[in-house]
């Protein structure tokens, strides 16, 4: 099928402020635990998608076995898949199957989600994702959320403290020995649910989508227009992924070859 151009979008820095219905049926005081890996990395992010400076929340880094880390055409946010369907991509790209090392995923473990922040955050990754249970490795102990800065719009925002940069450094730690590795804690996290063949089949390393998407998260990027999204995010209740009927014609007009159509998915 022919595949429609898309521009990429960020995803970075959006306020969302429109909840939808909760999947499934929660408790109303019920807490939830999710592993970040993209662009919720950052906390000044997860403030701005929850509404709220998260005071109950704890995080800590964290590591993900048997999944791995793609880049999106058309996109600048990561896609993560159980290597089960991921193995595809390195084997038709003749890399052959990975060391079980390279199938893992480092990102960020928060504990302490309400429902509420759930909602936001489902609608925040709309339906290129399917939020499903995982087991995360800890890699430090978890500490308060509260403990990083709040973003630099807030006037409450404190001075001092870890700055961005400290919580989500250039260049990660190197990992333990995967035997070594402490035991692991049930989270939720958001796996890519669009077609296979928009994603690249190399890794794309904790340290290479951070620096590649930093200037976002710190210093001049930190900027109101990119909360500027946030409108047609509304509007579009979480639908990012959309298909459409176009004309996939090249035939003289009214011949046969002009009529055919073709189904062609959007990224918005």
């Amino acid at each position: 099928m022919a595949k429609a151009q898309a521009h990429p979008r960020t995803k970075a820095y959006l306020i969302i402020g429109l909840q939808r219905n909760l999947k499934g049926v929660q408790s109303e005081d019920m807490t939830h635990s999710a592993f970040f890996y993209g662009t919720l990395l950052h906390p000044t992010i997860l403030r701005r998608v929850i509404g709220h400076k998260g005071d109950q929340l704890e995080m800590c880094p964290a590591l993900l076995l048997d999944h791995t880390r793609h880049k999106i055409r058309h996109a600048d946010y990561p896609a993560v898949l159980p290597y089960a369907k991921s193995r595809t991509l390195f084997i038709d790209s003749g890399r052959g199957d990975l060391p079980p090392e390279e199938r893992t995923v480092r990102g960020t473990l928060v504990r302490g989600l309400s429902n509420e922040d759930i909602a936001r955050l489902d609608l925040f990754e709309g339906d290129e994702y399917t939020r499903e249970a995982v087991a995360v490795h800890p890699l430090e102990p978890l500490a308060p959320l509260s403990s990083t800065p709040v973003p630099r719009s807030d006037p409450s925002a404190a001075s001092n403290g870890a700055t961005d940069a400290d919580v989500v450094p250039l260049t990660a730690p190197d990992l333990p020995p995967l035997d070594a590795l402490p035991p692991p804690l049930a989270a939720e996290t958001y796996i890519y649910a669009g077609p296979l063949r928009d994603l690249s089949p190399e890794l794309w390393s904790y340290d290479d989508f951070v620096r590649e998407n930093a200037w976002k998260w710190v210093g001049t990027g930190e900027r109101e227009e990119y909360y500027a999204e946030v409108d047609r995010r509304r509007e579009m209740d979480g639908k990012t992924l959309h298909t459409a009927i176009v004309d996939a014609g090249n035939g003289p007009a009214g011949s046969a070859a002009n009529d055919r159509a073709v189904v062609a998915e959007f990224r918005e």
